[in-house]
């Protein structure tokens, strides 16, 4: 396992739209065990594979009750709504309140290919929606409603 380098805001490929993941494979055993450890080391909730500099849909996630893994991640349904503060790995500093829905479950493969369902409230369910935004290109501040200033 490595600790990759963190893509930070204005680096174009934070605003391109991630691809599938077609091979599992050692390839991406490597991504995943580098992308975990790296999170671990940010004391980051989750973090795409475009925020270190891959383009390819790949998402993990830790909100304090166990890692996750997804591969080719999509929203199946959500409900309700949560107006939360939120920050990124990828813009040190910057937070602001965002409306996210209150409860999502997403439907994704595992490092095997296998397809799993995941339901997430509060924190878990802002982790989802945050990190499959950066899959398709978009970064937190574009849904803030609220900047918060330090």
């Amino acid at each position: 396992m490595a600790i990759r380098n963190i893509v930070k805001i204005g680096d174009s490929i934070l605003a391109k739209t991630s691809r599938k993941v077609e091979k599992f494979d050692n390839r991406l055993w490597q991504l995943l065990d580098d992308m975990k450890e790296t999170m671990y080391h940010a004391n980051g909730v989750g973090l795409a594979a475009v925020q270190v500099g891959i383009l390819r849909r790949v998402v993990v996630i830790d909100c304090g009750d166990g890692y996750i893994e997804l591969i080719n991640p999509e929203i199946i349904s959500s409900e309700g709504e949560q107006f939360e503060e939120e920050g990124c790995l990828s813009l040190p500093g910057e937070s602001g309140i965002t409306c996210r829905p209150a409860v999502v479950k997403v439907q994704a493969q595992d490092r095997n290919g296998k397809w799993c369902i995941y339901k997430g409230e509060g924190l878990k369910a802002r982790c989802f929606c945050h990190e499959l935004d950066h899959l398709d290109g978009v970064v937190f501040t574009q849904r803030v409603i609220k900047e918060i200033k330090e």
